[in-house]
């Protein structure tokens, strides 16, 4: 196991860890969270033997191969597949004795070395490495491709692979998630289930530690505590022994009055209604774990939106593409039909490169269709956080500079007020931009984005700087915006707690996904496994033998037929699951429409409801009863028709 035992350890002047005592067990999966510089990556270099003890001592089992993922990727002219497989060094040590033996001509060494290949499953790691690098991203004609050809975030995910490849008993992860899409981080996801060793992960992904761990570690006025569970587990524990903090606690909950205000005002409104029920979802989280975040650097709101259009934008077989050289179109997302209402809060689905960012940019402005016709309606405004946003600030104007821009007749006093609410307050507002973090730029775009009261927001990958209580604070904010958003992001938990329908970009268009994450999730999975199954068939097609007699055809014909029938099972089971997932939402809303025309009836039969005092309130009541009627019978339609279409999948 692992064991700190009084651990002390400080870097220059600053203490990090003080007399601080944990274990970790083996086959345990650990999330390591805490702020910003309490002392997370130092952990993970005494870990590696990079750092010693100032006071008391560390052991870990002397054993025990560890795995990480470097931080540097040489610019290397071997392959991608090359690169992930010099990660079992246990392997390459293996192939280097075969050449040594066989330029010796030592045939015996030589053989005892080939069985230690084959007792390594040195045979079937290309095709390991392989399903790591396309689990990962990359296509089958990317892992032939040699690495200097890569980008900087493709070569981390190269780095990561190759910490997979390591047959190891503790793999260290820091921010895993950073240059990976959401189809990535699912598929991590399962293989980190598969894994039998140790696990140590540092993450701002919420989720994916509340799918992987199973024990969270908390790094806090230089103390390690540990915490059974994963990480909301941790949150609502936490909240428990700091809930005393009165004060700071009761401010959190007059961000949860606002919103039950905003449920308790639309949740009978047919045209408001999921977006109160998105509302609910935030509140039901949030009241599990605010006092939690009652320490929380910053919180914050959007500013209330002028009246909007309704339809906000409507884009007419648009295509969305770039202009190559000679004017030559590259088009990436065709034919999208998209009429954008009011209040509406979509999330982007689709793996990089995809399209989600050139969809975002067209519906932005900052790219122009190729073409189609979008058409904006009167009054818009968008808001637009765009995944390279940092990059526009201007390095030597400061915080305060950059608002003034937007609002040059506002008062100083007013635009340093805004600013104060975002942790940009005394010194910091005019402080350049330039040495901030990634977290603090993030933190200041937004604000100049939320300043302009938008009522469109198109965010792109809004979290890929924030920590999680920045997160956590962005999250709180948008489930209260008013107006409409469109988000892409592979923060699970942001997706969820701010939105209410999902559309999928894939092979070149728009479609909408009628489903929720789990969904999605289930279907990416799916599509890997029959990905590996395609890839593991074709590799025994090469393996082949010409020579086969018939029995041995008529065997491979048989499993060609058991698989065959299992595909087919699978597609069906994928058919039909959005179908009954949407049947299930269907009643869902007819049995809360039936409650309420139950009560509207009960009310307009009453003789009572005829007094001259209650005359506003039953017009009301007849108006809505037309209304949910009317509801009802359009939700009977649908579920009629969704049931037909499941007897013929069946």
């Amino acid at each position: 196991m692992i064991r700190f035992n009084q651990f002390s350890l400080a870097r220059g002047t600053k203490p990090l860890f003080d007399n601080t005592t944990f274990t970790l067990n083996p086959g345990e999966k650990a999330g390591l969270v805490g702020a910003n510089g309490a002392g997370k990556s130092t952990l993970f270099a005494v870990l590696l033997g990079e750092l010693h003890a100032d006071g008391g001592d560390f052991s870990i089992p002397p054993t025990w191969r560890i795995a990480h993922v470097a931080q540097e990727t040489p610019a290397a002219d071997k392959t991608a597949l090359d690169y992930t497989l010099d990660g079992d060094a246990a392997l390459r040590a293996i192939e280097a004795r075969i050449a040594a033996a066989s330029a010796a001509h030592d045939g015996a060494a030589e053989g005892e070395a080939h069985a230690a290949f084959a007792d390594a499953d040195g045979y079937t790691a290309p095709a390991r490495a392989e399903a790591l690098l396309l689990g990962l991203g990359f296509t089958l004609d990317q892992t032939r491709e040699p690495v200097s050809s890569f980008s900087g975030g493709w070569r981390m995910r190269l780095n990561l692979a190759q910490a997979l490849m390591c047959r190891s008993d503790l793999l260290l992860l820091d921010e895993p998630t950073n240059h990976l899409d959401l189809d990535a981080i699912v598929w991590l996801e399962d293989w980190l289930h598969r894994y039998t060793g140790t696990l140590i992960v540092i993450s701002h992904d919420r989720e994916f530690l509340d799918s992987v761990c199973n024990v969270t570690l908390h790094l806090e006025q230089q103390q390690i505590k540990r915490y059974g569970g994963n990480y909301s587990q941790f949150e609502v524990l936490r909240a428990q022994q700091i809930a005393l903090q009165q004060s700071a606690y009761e401010k959190q909950q007059r961000t949860v009055a606002h919103l039950q205000s905003y449920i308790n005002r639309f949740k009978a409104q047919a045209t408001k209604a999921r977006q109160a029920q998105s509302r609910v979802k935030a509140l039901e989280k949030m009241e599990l774990i605010a006092p939690a975040h009652a320490t929380s650097p910053f919180t914050f709101e959007f500013r209330a939106p002028d009246s909007a259009p309704n339809p906000m934008m409507v884009m007419e077989d648009v295509r969305c593409g770039y202009h190559g050289e000679e004017g030559v179109e590259i088009p990436i997302v065709d034919h999208v039909m998209l009429s954008i209402q009011n209040g509406q809060r979509i999330g982007l689905l689709g793996a990089n490169g995809q399209g989600k960012s050139t969809l975002i940019k067209t519906l932005a402005g900052t790219l122009e269709a190729l073409g189609g016709h979008v058409r904006e309606g009167k009054g818009l405004r968008i808001g637009y956080f765009a995944q390279h946003q940092l990059e526009t600030l201007r390095a030597d104007d400061t915080p305060l500079q950059h608002l003034a821009r937007l609002a040059p007749d506002t008062r100083e006093q007013e635009l340093r007020d805004f600013l104060g609410s975002f942790n940009f307050s005394g010194e910091m507002a005019t402080s350049k931009v330039a040495p901030f973090s990634g977290g603090e730029k993030a933190r200041l775009a937004l604000a100049l984005i939320i300043w302009q009261k938008p009522n469109l927001l198109l965010l792109d990958e809004p979290t890929n700087h924030l920590d999680l209580e920045t997160r956590h604070a962005l999250t709180m904010a948008l489930a209260q915006f008013e107006g409409t958003l469109i988000l892409v992001s592979h923060d699970r938990h942001l997706l969820r707690a701010t939105t209410d329908q999902f559309m999928l970009v894939a092979k070149h268009r728009l479609t909408e996904f009628d489903g929720d994450l789990d969904d999605y999730r289930d279907w990416l999975l799916q599509h890997a496994a029959e990905q590996r199954a395609a890839l593991k068939a074709g590799t025994t097609a090469n393996g082949a033998n010409g020579g086969a007699d018939s029995g041995a055809d008529n065997s491979v014909n048989r499993k060609e037929q058991r698989r065959l029938e299992a595909e087919t099972r699978q597609k069906l089971a994928h058919l039909k699951k959005p179908l009954q997932s949407r049947i299930t939402k269907i009643e869902k809303e007819m049995d809360a429409l039936n409650t309420e025309k139950a009560a509207l009836d009960a009310f307009v039969v009453d003789p009572a409801s005829y007094e001259p005092e209650q005359k506003n309130k039953l017009t009301e009541a007849i108006r809505r009863q037309a209304d949910v009627n009317a509801r009802l019978e359009a939700l009977e339609a649908e579920w009629l028709e969704t049931h037909e279409e499941l007897e013929q999948i069946g």
